[in-house]
């Protein structure tokens, strides 16, 4: 157990290999109760989440959830999160933990002046439970009172699980199918132990945080404090997906358009090993016997059993195939930059499966 944003949390129950191979051969389940929600509802809502998200926001139906970043008016990061329209005016935004209270100031400053709208933050509502994996539906689909199989990916409904009236949203961030169940703090303790005996037989088990990073670098999802924050735009995170342009203005655009009329001076790139070593957060990224960058994410991983990672380089070196250098403990090991994610589940179960996109 480790503190964590003012939380006791598990970084492992039975070890982080073994908790890593259940979320990706049959299901894995995280008490992730730590992660904030900030509410915003009104007849303005829509507005206001328009105006501080880089998504579209507009182009969500009641009952689904999107990607997008918190910006600033750099055009980096103040968080990354979640956008759940759970009614035509009202929206659900969640954010990581460390970044809750900083998030919900910076939210209701910006939308002050903006009129009928009103934000919350509600995390001390909600417990979140997530099960994750391929046996992740059959499991709790006994204790659920709606059926999951009709509740497409990224998308939201509302039933009892395990006795607990819940929010169940197809969403995680491990790469694999599965659930995140919102529900009254009270319920945690008796949602979380009716998941593990209802998965008794699958073998599913419960995982903490050291799987849940190993899980997310596989998948090339990004990880606040380390591959994004305030000094890294949302197009060098290489997250231009999420950015609408064509929704009209929100805080950090016209950086941003400028940013890419302009051209990058640096990317985020993945990276596979080539000389036997393993790369670490903080090392340092070497070419031609200079550092060029910083390692922001990098371990080895139990499914792929490659050694892989994730650091910003200038633009000239971004490309696939691109061999750049590690400094692993002042050894100089030789990487490979390859294309992200690393892992896709629709990809073939080898781990070798390519996706454009992250979850």
């Amino acid at each position: 157990m480790v503190p964590y944003a003012g939380w006791e949390m598990p970084v492992e129950y039975s070890g982080i290999s073994n908790e890593h191979m259940a979320v990706r051969t049959r299901a894995g389940v995280f008490d992730v109760s730590h992660m904030g929600q900030i509410e915003i509802a009104g007849k303005n809502a829509l507005a206001a989440v328009q105006l501080i998200s880089s998504n579209d926001a507009g182009a969500l139906q009641t009952g689904q959830a999107q990607y997008s970043a918190l910006t600033t008016p750099e055009g980096t990061f103040v968080d990354d999160m979640l956008v759940y329209r759970m009614a035509p005016s009202h929206f659900m935004l969640v954010v990581n933990a460390a970044n809750t209270a900083r998030a919900f100031a910076w939210i209701s400053e910006q939308i002050k002046t903006i009129g009928d709208v009103a934000a919350i933050d509600s995390s001390s509502r909600y417990a979140l439970i997530a099960v994750q994996g391929p046996a992740a539906r059959e499991v709790l689909q006994p204790l659920a009172t709606i059926e999951l199989g009709d509740i497409g990916y990224y998308r939201f409904g509302y039933g009892e699980v395990a006795g607990a009236r819940a929010t169940i949203s197809r969403t995680g961030y491990t790469g694999e199918d599965g659930y995140e169940i919102f529900v009254p703090p009270n319920a945690a303790d008796r949602l979380w132990q009716a998941v593990l005996d209802a998965g008794r037989s699958a073998d599913v088990i419960p995982c903490g945080l050291g799987a849940r990073d190993t899980l997310r670098l596989e998948a090339a999802m990004r990880l606040y404090g380390n591959d994004i924050d305030e000094t890294t735009t949302v197009l060098e995170a290489g997250l231009g997906w999420i950015i609408a342009w064509n929704k009209g203005d929100f805080i950090g655009r016209d950086r941003l358009l400028e940013q890419k009329e302009r051209g990058l001076t640096r990317q985020l790139v993945g990276f596979e090993m080539i000389d036997r070593a393993i790369a670490r957060h903080g090392y340092p990224v070497v070419s031609g016997g200079r550092q060029i960058g910083v390692v922001t994410s990098g371990t080895q991983t139990p499914y792929l059993k490659k050694a892989i990672g994730m650091a910003y380089v200038p633009a000239e070196l971004r490309a696939v195939g691109t061999e750049i250098e590690i400094d692993v403990r002042g050894r100089a090991s030789k990487a490979r930059v390859v294309r992200l994610p690393f892992y896709s589940r629709t990809g073939p179960r080898t781990g070798s499966g390519r996706s454009s996109t992250q979850a």
